[in-house]
């Protein structure tokens, strides 16, 4: 699969066309004073990838280990397939498949004996279990290194064992988080690949994600957290029409004080922001800001970068959260 294709944005007939798998209702979770997750609402279908994106501390990581059953929520509601996260724990489990981010696969097992002890755990065993071993396995691209000891793997072959064991009993809501977290682009590709699979057989898939190429590439939807707080939902294309612009234009190294409103007075120009010294402007058409934007680099003294392009998700995330997005 060539890398351009990763990249290239979610088809029309991929968006999260199937029935609901999984409903959260104003999710809540309290520590003390602090609320770390703030009543989010929304929903996962079935043959869907739905992104989660937010910067560090946004509640992303919390809101997976409700989902997962590890931590009971303060407050809200989650039902997958009609069966309630407050209420049957058990059959939620049953129904979940949790990649986390930090490795949960043993070094001096085997892969299959890593698949063979999680298959146990969740309660797959005889023949029925090496059969999803083998399947598994090639999934993954693991099946010449079935016997081999896990230590000795990449990190990438670390990752998509990882993702098998989410998978050993074939459940229907898959949860990854960061899956592709310390990976090579090579591996990175084929974890992209896996995922699109996954969702092409049905599955419904939340994925945790700071890249925002991935976000953009992979899911059919997407949720931006900040401080706990879903503070945008929608399409790729909903969420960037929601600025109304069209192109961006960053301006880096402009001494402080310099006059703008040149710049602000030009027709298409839909409003302006400064973040970390980087001035960015939301404009209709780019290139009508050309004389202007040379009228007022020509005033400022030092070295001056200029960065011209379409609206991207990654303008759209530090528009609603000032920051960025950073491992």
């Amino acid at each position: 699969m060539a890398t351009q294709d990763a990249y290239a944005r979610v088809p029309e007939a991929h968006r999260g066309s199937g029935p609901v798998a999984l409903r959260v209702e104003g999710l809540q979770k309290r520590y003390g004073a602090k609320e770390a997750v703030a009543g989010v609402s929304f929903e996962v279908r079935e043959g869907e990838v739905f992104g989660l994106l937010g910067p560090n501390g946004a509640g992303k990581t919390t809101t997976i280990a409700m989902l997962a059953t590890q931590r009971r929520p303060s407050g809200g509601e989650a039902t997958l397939f009609g069966h309630r996260l407050s209420k049957e724990v058990r059959w939620v489990r049953r129904l979940i498949g949790l990649v986390p981010q930090d490795l949960a696969v043993y070094p001096r097992l085997t892969a299959a004996e890593n698949l063979r002890f999680f298959g146990r755990v969740y309660s797959v065993a005889g023949a029925e279990l090496e059969g999803r071993i083998d399947e598994l396995l090639k999934f993954v691209g693991l099946e010449g290194r079935r016997d081999e000891y896990v230590g000795t793997f990449s990190g990438g072959m670390k990752r998509r064992l990882n993702l098998a064991v989410g998978l050993v009993h074939r459940p229907k809501l898959i949860l990854l988080d960061e899956p592709t977290a310390g990976v090579d682009p090579q591996s990175r590709e084929h974890i992209f690949a896996l995922v699109r699979q996954l969702r092409a057989a049905g599955n419904a898939i939340l994925y945790v994600t700071h890249y925002m190429e991935e976000a953009e590439g992979l899911c059919d939807r997407l949720g931006i957290m900040d401080q706990g707080k879903l503070i945008a939902l929608g399409t790729l294309d909903e969420l960037l029409a929601h600025l109304g612009c069209a192109e961006t234009i960053e301006v880096r190294g402009l001494p402080p004080g310099t006059d703008l409103g040149t710049l602000k007075a030009v027709e298409g120009a839909c409003q302006m922001e400064t973040y970390d010294g980087v001035t960015r402007l939301f404009v209709r058409n780019a290139a009508h800001f050309l004389a202007p934007l040379q009228q007022t680099l020509s005033r400022a003294s030092g070295a001056v970068h200029v960065r011209m392009g379409p609206l991207s998700l990654e303008h759209l995330f530090l528009h609603l959260t000032g920051k960025e997005l950073r491992d």
